[in-house]
């Protein structure tokens, strides 16, 4: 069989050739490249042939699957796989796998940097300080003893709360899932919005979950609260998201994803909005994360060829 890993992800030239070598030892064929490239017909070069491919969160459209007859198999070094057609994938009934948990630990830690940092202005201050400012206005504010409210209660949503209440703050979630945690108390969406001081977003992006945070939704929150976004940018609407700021409905916000991958258009809603923090899609991307990734992904594969698929999302 033929392997194709698409782009590079985070494996180093002896990874890829230690890896080699074990794949050629079982008379299959992996080939790596070194480089990121979105162009659908570039990519559908780079699948030529392959009965498996490896892929981040780089889109794979109908078109893509079609032009891949031999494709059977999809390892996506990826937790979510909304840019998966899985419609297509199903009908081809080709197996899709993704790489569960590899993130949690590095998502979980930046949702709550970006508390940290909203709460004590920590990038402000930096371009104050730089620009010859002191600290005038920067009164900040502390998380011991807030009350955060975790949307979704995955794996991630779940270590943020583990996390949080090493600083003495009171969990809430709200989950279409029931679950019994010890420490969180989960509560109907209503209750999170009107208590929680800080909302952090950890929910897949499904036809259900998309724009789940509108205008009502802010609405809700108190004027004080912020809200964290490391999930799935559609999940929240970017337009009543800058409102939201701009009219003092909520006190600030940090998000990490988009309706795409950055870079941004310039003209994007979101760069009027003040008291928000914006990052380039980064809360997965350690080195640890990378490292765990890695082995996620292909050891899909050799159970995969074993017969015994795991992480399957389909």
């Amino acid at each position: 069989m033929k392997f194709s890993i698409l782009e590079p992800i985070g494996i180093t030239a002896d990874k890829y050739d230690q890896l080699k070598k074990e794949f050629a030892a079982m008379g299959h064929e992996l080939i790596f490249f070194t480089n990121r490239n979105e162009n659908e017909q570039e990519l559908i070069k780079r699948a030529e042939g392959a009965d498996a491919i490896i892929v981040s969160n780089i889109p794979i459209s109908k078109n893509f699957i079609d032009a891949c007859p031999k494709l059977t198999m999809i390892s996506v070094a990826f937790t979510g796989v909304d840019h998966i057609d899985m419609v297509a994938c199903k009908e081809r009934n080709i197996l899709v796998s993704n790489a569960a948990g590899f993130s949690s630990e590095a998502v979980a830690e930046l949702s709550i940097g970006m508390i940290f940092s909203l709460y004590r202005k920590i990038v402000s201050g930096d371009a104050s300080t730089r620009a010859g400012g002191d600290r005038a206005g920067f009164l900040g504010t502390e998380l011991n003893g807030k009350t955060i409210g975790i949307v979704g209660a995955g794996a991630i949503g779940l270590r943020v709360a583990e996390i949080a209440k090493v600083f003495n703050c009171k969990v809430i979630a709200f989950s279409r899932s029931k679950k019994t945690v010890e420490g969180v108390t989960f509560v109907d969406k209503a209750t999170l919005l009107k208590e929680a001081d800080v909302i952090s977003l950890h929910v897949p992006l499904t036809a259900e979950t998309k724009g789940i945070f509108g205008e009502q939704e802010f609405k809700q929150m108190k004027p004080s609260a912020i809200l964290i976004n490391t999930a799935r940018g559609p999940v929240v609407d970017s337009n009543a998201l800058c409102e939201a700021l701009k009219n003092g409905e909520i006190a600030g916000a940090a998000v990490d994803v988009y309706e795409k991958e950055p870079p941004l258009e310039q003209d994007h809603i979101l760069f009027e909005a003040p008291n928000l923090i914006m990052l380039p899609h980064m809360a997965f991307a350690t080195h640890e994360s990378f490292n765990k990734r890695i082995d996620i992904v292909m050891e899909n594969i050799r159970l995969w060829l074993q017969g015994k698929p795991r992480n399957i999302m389909n």
